[in-house]
C-alpha cells in the first residue's frame, strides 16, 4: 500500500494483528447513558479489563477493535440525535497504561508494526469525529496511549489524585504513535511538549502530576477525588450549554509557530547531542515529529507517526529497551539470590559510623524511609554537630519544598541523634560505616562497635572496592558482616550492591535486601570480588581511555571514540564528574587484583592532585586540558596514538571479556544482574540493554569468547 500523506484508515485490513491477540487481557468499553442536569444525554464509556487496580487497563489490538466498534455505534447514535456528548473514563484509579508492550514485541514484521500504529490512529482519531463533543475524564493513571485517548478527545478533565500522567515512549526506544507527537505540541506549545515527550522520559521516565498536567494546559479542568466524576459531568454540561468557557492559553499561535518553534527544536537538538550523544534513535525521531507538527494537517501528522513507529518498533534499540525495561520493572523488584524475607531481622534502630557528608546522607535516607531512630557518631563532637546540622538543614529544605509538613519534619529531626559515645550502638539492629576507604580504618571502627551490639545485629560496609571479608577478619562474628554499597548521590541513585562474603549468613543477607527495598533502592547480590560489579566495569571504561591517552592519543579523539556506546557522558567528562582521585583509586584497586587486564598510571595520580584537569564548554563537554594538566602530562605521554575505531573495539572487547569472567567466577547470578547494575548505577542506556545486548549486537562477545551473552542475541524484528 502507498504511504501518501493521507491514510484512509477505514480501508485497512487489521486482521494480521487481530490474529495475534490470543493471550491479550482485553480492556472492555461498556457504555451507559448519563442524564446531565440540563437534560442533555452523555454516553459514558468506562474502560475496564475486569482486574483490580494492580493490573492496569492496557490497549492491545482486541481492546482497540472493541473500542472502535463502541465509538462507531456512538457516532451513529449521535447522528440520530440520541446523545449530545460522549465521555470516556476508566475503572478505579486507572484510565489506561497505554499499549500492551508485550503485544508490541510480538508483531513479527514491519507491516504489522505499522498496523498497530494505524489501528490506534483509526480508533482514537474517531474521538474527534463523533459529530458531538467528546470528554476524557482522566480519573487515574494515564500513560502513553492512555494519555493519547485524552488528547484525541475534544475536552479533558483530571482527578487531582491521579497517580501519574505521561508519554513514556521515548524512554522505551519508541515514540508516542497514536497522536501524541502531533496533538500535544498543538495543544500546549512546543516547549512544554518537548519536556513531556522527550526530556521527562530521558530523566528515568519522570511523570507529570495532575496539577502539572492542568497547569501545562494538557487538561482543561482539575477536580478533587471525592466527587470527581459528578464534578466532571457537571463541568461537561456547562461546556455543552455554553456556560463554561474553555480557554487554551498555551495553544501555539502563528508567531510561536514561525519563530519560537524552530528555535526550541534547535536548542533541544543541541541539548540532546550533549547529554545523550547521537546514538539513541527515538529522541531524535520524536524531535523531528514535534518539529513537523508546527504545520500541516492532523492526518499528515498521524501518517508520519505510523511510519516512525513502524521503523522504531522493529529495530534493535527497541528490542534491547524492552529487555532492559523488563529488568527494571520485574527483576529489580525480586532480586535473584535474595534469601527468604521471613529470615530478615526487624530493623528498629540504625547506627551510622561517621558523620561526614556520606554518613549524613545515609542518616537522612534511613530516617526518611525507615522512620526509626538513627544514631551517628564520629571522633569528636564538632564533627558530630556538623553532621547533625547538615541533616536538620536537609530536612528543612524538604519542608520548604512542601515535601514534608512541619510535624513530620520535627518528628524526623527528633529521630536523629549524634554522639561520640560508642556504647549507644548497643540497641542498633543495623550498623553501617561511612569512614575512610582503608581496610585498617574500617576494621578498627567495627572492632570498637562490635563489643556493644547484640550478637545478631548486622554490620554493613559501604566500601566501593575493598575486600569485605578482609574488613571483617578481626570480628568476633564475621558472619554478620556484608557489603552495602550505595552510589552517589545517595538520595537519587537507585542501586545498592549487596556483597556476600563466604561467611555471611542468610539472616544478615535477607535483612540487607529487605532494608534496601524499604529505602526505595534496587539491590543486586554480588560476590566479594574486587570492584564488585559496577566499579569493575567502569574501571574498564576509564582504563581504556587512560591507556589511549598515555599511548599518545589526543583527548578529543578519545572522547569521540566512546560515542557509539551511547553512554550519558564521554569518559574524561565522567571522570571529571566522579572525581579524578576516585577514578585513580578504582583503577589502582583493579590493577592490583588483575594487573594483566586493567590499566593504571602514576602520572594519572599527579593529574588527580590538580585543582582543575580539563577545560569544559557550557554544556559540560570536555574541550581540552588545562595548562597545569598539559605540564603534568608532558613527557609522560607516548608517540603511538590509536584510532577511534581501535579504542572503541578495545572498550567493547574489554567489557565483554570482563563480564564473561565475572559470570564464570560467579560474581553475580546472571548477566541480567550486571546489566541492572549498569543501568541503575551509571545510567547506562536502555537501548543497549545495559551492556550485554549491545556487546552481542556489535560482535564483541563473539570476538572475545566465541558466543553471545544471550541465545539468541536480542535483536529487532528488522534484523531477523
Amino acid at each position: 500500500m502507498s504511504h501518501g500523506t493521507m491514510t484512509n484508515y477505514d480501508e485497512i485490513d487489521f486482521s494480521p494483528i487481530l490474529a495475534l491477540t490470543d493471550d491479550e487481557v482485553v480492556t472492555h468499553s461498556p457504555v451507559r447513558d448519563v442524564r446531565l442536569p440540563s437534560g442533555k444525554t452523555l454516553a459514558l464509556i468506562t474502560l475496564d479489563n475486569g482486574r483490580d487496580h494492580t493490573r492496569p487497563n492496557t490497549l492491545g489490538p482486541a481492546t482497540m477493535a472493541e473500542l472502535g466498534e463502541t465509538l462507531d455505534a456512538l457516532k451513529a447514535r449521535a447522528a440520530a440525535g440520541e446523545i449530545d456528548a460522549v465521555g470516556i473514563t476508566g475503572k478505579q484509579y486507572i484510565l489506561a497504561a497505554g499499549a500492551d508492550l508485550s503485544d508490541i514485541t510480538k508483531v513479527g514484521s514491519k507491516d504489522n508494526a505499522r498496523l498497530v500504529a494505524q489501528l490506534g490512529h483509526k480508533v482514537l482519531g474517531t474521538l474527534g469525529e463523533l459529530g458531538v463533543p467528546s470528554f476524557a475524564f482522566v480519573n487515574g493513571l494515564a500513560l502513553g496511549g492512555g494519555l493519547e485517548i485524552a488528547l484525541n478527545s475534544s475536552y479533558r478533565t483530571v482527578d487531582a489524585s491521579a497517580a501519574a500522567i505521561g508519554l513514556p515512549e521515548v524512554f522505551l526506544g519508541i515514540i508516542p504513535g497514536w497522536g501524541g507527537a502531533y496533538l500535544l505540541p498543538n495543544l500546549i506549545g512546543i516547549e512544554k511538549a518537548l519536556e513531556v515527550v522527550i526530556s521527562n522520559p530521558l530523566k528515568f521516565n519522570r511523570m507529570l502530576k495532575p496539577q502539572q498536567a492542568f497547569d501545562y494546559g494538557i487538561m482543561d479542568a482539575i477536580f478533587p477525588a471525592g466527587n470527581y466524576l459528578e464534578d466532571s459531568l457537571r463541568w461537561a454540561d456547562g461546556v455543552l450549554s455554553g456556560t463554561v468557557k474553555v480557554e487554551r492559553k498555551n495553544a501555539p499561535g502563528k508567531v510561536e509557530r514561525l519563530t519560537k518553534w524552530p528555535i526550541a527544536i534547535k536548542m533541544a537538538r543541541g541539548m540532546l547531542e550533549s547529554q545523550i550523544g547521537t546514538v539513541p534513535l527515538s529522541p531524535y525521531v520524536a524531535l523531528d515529529l514535534l518539529d513537523k507538527a508546527k504545520s500541516g494537517t492532523k492526518a499528515e501528522g498521524f501518517a508520519r507517526e505510523d511510519e516512525a513507529l513502524a521503523d522504531l518498533v522493529t529495530g534493535d534499540q527497541f528490542a534491547a529497551s524492552m529487555y532492559a525495561f523488563d529488568l527494571v520493572q520485574k527483576r529489580a523488584k525480586r532480586p535473584v539470590g535474595a534469601p527468604d524475607k521471613a529470615l530478615a531481622k526487624k530493623v528498629q534502630k540504625v547506627g551510622i559510623i561517621g558523620a561526614g557528608l556520606m554518613a549524613s546522607q545515609f542518616a537522612l535516607l534511613f530516617v526518611r524511609k525507615l522512620q526509626v531512630p538513627v544514631l551517628i557518631t564520629d571522633l569528636d563532637q564538632t564533627r558530630v554537630d556538623k553532621g547533625i546540622a547538615y541533616i536538620h538543614d536537609e530536612i528543612g529544605k524538604l519542608e520548604a519544598k512542601g515535601r514534608l509538613d512541619g510535624d513530620a519534619a520535627n518528628r524526623l529531626r527528633a529521630l536523629v541523634r549524634g554522639t561520640t559515645d560508642k556504647s549507644e550502638y548497643a540497641d542498633c539492629d543495623f550498623v553501617i560505616e561511612a569512614v575512610f576507604e582503608e581496610v585498617s580504618v574500617k576494621q578498627q571502627v567495627f572492632g570498637e562497635v562490635e563489643q556493644y551490639i547484640a550478637d545478631d545485629a548486622i554490620l554493613a560496609t559501604n566500601t566501593s572496592s575493598l575486600s569485605v571479608e578482609e574488613i571483617g577478619a578481626k570480628l568476633a562474628h564475621p558472619e554478620r558482616l556484608l557489603g552495602f554499597h550505595f552510589f552517589n548521590p545517595v538520595s537519587v541513585m537507585p542501586l545498592v550492591e549487596i556483597v556476600k562474603t563466604p561467611n555471611t549468613t542468610d539472616e544478615a543477607l535477607s535483612t540487607a535486601f529487605v532494608t534496601a527495598k524499604a529505602l526505595g533502592k534496587s539491590a543486586v547480590l554480588t560476590a566479594d570480588a574486587p570492584g564488585f560489579v559496577f566499579n569493575r566495569l567502569i574501571a574498564k571504561v576509564f582504563g581504556e581511555a587512560a591507556r589511549a591517552l598515555y599511548e599518545g592519543t589526543p583527548l578529543l579523539t578519545i572522547e569521540k571514540a566512546y560515542a557509539p556506546l551511547g553512554l550519558p557522558m564521554a569518559p574524561f567528562q565522567l571522570i571529571d564528574l566522579v572525581g579524578w582521585k576516585v577514578a585513580a583509586h578504582v583503577q589502582d584497586t583493579m590493577v592490583q587484583a588483575y594487573p594483566d587486564r586493567f590499566f593504571s598510571s602514576d602520572n594519572f595520580h599527579e593529574l588527580a592532585e590538580l585543582e582543575q584537569v580539563v577545560e569544559k564548554d557550557k554544556a559540560g563537554r570536555v574541550t581540552g586540558w588545562t595548562k597545569a594538566a598539559e605540564k603534568v602530562l608532558k613527557g609522560a605521554v607516548g608517540q603511538t596514538p590509536v584510532s577511534e575505531e581501535e579504542i572503541l573495539r578495545r572498550v567493547q572487547d574489554g567489557l565483554a571479556n570482563e563480564m564473561k569472567i565475572m559470570l564464570d567466577e560467579g560474581v553475580v547470578p546472571e548477566v541480567e544482574d550486571i546489566d541492572l547494575c549498569l543501568i541503575f548505577g551509571g545510567r547506562w542506556p536502555m537501548i543497549d540493554g545495559g551492556a550485554s545486548a549491545y556487546l552481542d549486537r556489535e560482535g564483541a562477545s563473539e570476538r572475545v569468547f566465541g558466543a553471545t551473552f544471550h541465545q539468541p542475541p536480542i535483536r529487532g524484528i528488522a534484523a531477523g
